[in-house]
Order: structure tokens, then sequence, then C-alpha cells
């Protein structure tokens, strides 16, 4: 295996500077365009991805990340960010928000 280098596979959406930064790094990487409906898949693997990663270490930067990719997910969707914060304030109006910490158990149905 002289002279080859050993080529790893991820198949995953990357940050824009990825590739860049792989490249400084002395390497070689392979990308390619995503199409729209690409795209929208991929952003909601990443998201997953994401969550999961934020649900191992709880860091600032795990939701950092969550939170670059809810955002590129919107404006994917034909949203603006104000919008989607319009919408979070509209509904922590109607609903509430989380910050009181409550736990539904159950509730008893009409008879």
């Amino acid at each position: 295996m002289s002279g080859r280098r050993r080529i790893k596979v991820y198949n995953k959406l990357v940050r824009n500077k990825i590739p860049e930064i792989i490249e400084t790094d002395g390497k070689k990487c392979t990308t390619h365009i995503l199409s729209e409906e690409e795209y929208l898949q991929a952003l909601d693997v990443k998201l997953s991805e994401e969550v999961a990663e934020y649900h191992q270490d709880k860091s600032l930067e795990e939701m950092a990340d969550v939170l670059e990719v809810l955002r590129a997910i919107c404006v994917a969707r034909g949203y603006t960010i104000d919008e989607l914060e319009e919408m979070r304030t509209k509904k922590a109006k109607e609903r509430g928000g989380f910050e009181n910490r409550v736990f539904l158990e159950g509730v008893k149905e009409k008879y």
C-alpha cells in the first residue's frame, strides 16, 4: 500500500468551511452539492445527529449545533428566522414555555 491513502467515508452534511479545513490540514476530500430535496433530507438526519450529540454531553457547543441546524431547516423550508421566533413567541404566549418544569402525569377523562 505504498503511496496510497486510506479513505474514510462520511456521507453526511457538513458545515460550509469543513472542506477548506480538511484541505488546510493537508488532506483531500470529495464533496458534492445536494439538490433541494437531498438537502432537506440531510438536514433532518443532521438534526437527529446533533440532538444525539447534545444528549451525550449536554454542552453549550452541542446546543449551538442544534440551533444552527434548526436555523438552516427554517430557511431551507422557506421561512425566516424572524418567522420562527414569532411562532415560538406566539406558542409561548398561548401555551406557556417550559421554565416552570411542569411534568404532566396523566389526565382523567370526563364521564
